[in-house]
């Protein structure tokens, strides 16, 4: 069996009681505390997670705009220096290779951030299409991430920087940020549906600005956070996770990230046909919010009908913390997702009714 891969902050877990679990090849902090725990300091204070497992690789050259053009699904001319992006990459026939960030540094120069299990993935595919000038470079190893969400997050970081972190706005990002004494680029963006900043920076520096940010949000009841608590904050906020509400054979449009997926730009790219046949017929599934009327919990994988009908399955599913209901994001066939309709969903055995609901499930008060 291959050993499990381990960020630099693995050490360090232990001195905070985590309880890991492998990850798509990774040992990583299901838990410090509880996951509900978790959860509400993020959603009322801050919440602290190491992200170190995620792929960075530059991209850069004269050419670097019109290839990502080619290779994304979002028009990548519209980021101003300074600035990030939500976009997808699709195989021709309009599956997802991977749903990832873009950061442009400055003209000619990009920073892709992509999931963890698909780092080979992306970064052999991305060379598969390369042309022009222009270069890759996988940095996964040498940079850290840890990110720092709530609604203190920005209180609390502020205490160890010179720069005003109120100037960094949605989706934008700062260089060569000081954090007591560290340089890291800090961006405000994040996967829980709250106020926050994610901090690139070396591997080596890492240790020391997560105990740094857990001492000083100490008077704010700020606590390292686990990947169980990050999957039910961006799961009630809605957003998608790769390898559940994408894959190879979820479009985005499919998945209902739509908004990321620019038809009508100039630039021809990857999976466009396909994708412009779909939302000119109408996508045959979508991802819907379903809500239990009956009592369960439905999960990852269980199957949904229409009466005798396979209509679907449930992609991710729990017990809201937030909204103590028991809920879901299911892809079914799209005639059955219109809102209030009932439907069934499968759980050992047994058949219990559900009904589409409007989604997000949680939407932070601006």
């Amino acid at each position: 069996m291959a050993e499990l891969k381990r960020t630099p902050l693995f050490d360090v877990y232990k001195e905070y009681g985590a309880k890991t679990i492998d990850f798509g090849g990774w040992d990583l902090p299901v838990q410090f505390s509880s996951i509900k725990e978790e959860h509400e300091a993020v959603r009322t204070k801050a919440g602290l997670f190491d992200v170190s497992h995620m792929g960075e690789i530059e991209v850069a050259g004269t050419t670097s705009l019109d290839y990502l053009q080619k290779v994304m699904t979002n028009d990548i001319s519209k980021i101003k220096n300074g600035g990030a992006q939500y976009t997808a990459m699709c195989y021709e026939n309009g599956g997802t290779v991977d749903d990832l960030l873009v950061y442009k540094m400055e003209d000619n120069h990009y920073l892709l951030v992509v999931n963890a299990s698909n780092i080979e993935k992306d970064f052999n595919w991305l060379e598969k299409h390369l042309e022009g000038d222009v270069s890759l470079k996988n940095l996964s190893e040498t940079t850290a991430q840890a990110a720092l969400q709530g609604p203190l997050a920005q209180q609390v970081l502020q205490k160890l920087t010179q720069t005003d972190l109120s100037s960094i706005g949605f989706f934008k990002f700062q260089q060569d940020v000081e954090i007591n004494g560290k340089k890291a680029l800090v961006s405000r963006t994040g996967y829980t549906g709250e106020d926050g900043f994610e901090v690139y920076c070396q591997a080596d520096d890492v240790v020391d600005i997560w105990k740094d940010i857990l001492e000083a949000g100490k008077d704010e009841g700020v606590i390292p956070c686990g990947l169980g608590a990050r999957d039910t904050l961006r799961f009630e906020a809605n957003l998608a996770l790769y390898g559940q509400e994408l894959s190879a054979e979820i479009s985005p449009l499919e998945a209902g990230i739509g908004f990321a997926v620019k038809l009508k730009k100039e630039a021809d790219f990857i999976g466009k046909d396909a994708l412009l046949q779909q939302k000119e017929n109408g996508v045959p599934r979508k991802i819907v919010g379903i809500e239990m009327i009956d009592r369960g919990i439905p999960r990852h994988g269980y199957p949904v009908y229409k009466g005798d009908e396979l209509i679907g399955e449930v992609t991710t599913g729990t017990q809201s913390p937030t909204l103590k209901k028991n809920i879901g994001l299911a892809l079914i066939s799209s005639e059955y997702g219109e809102l209030d309709s009932e439907l069934e969903v499968e759980i050992r055995g047994k058949r219990l009714k559900v009904k589409v609901v409007p989604t997000p499930f949680y939407k932070r008060e601006k």
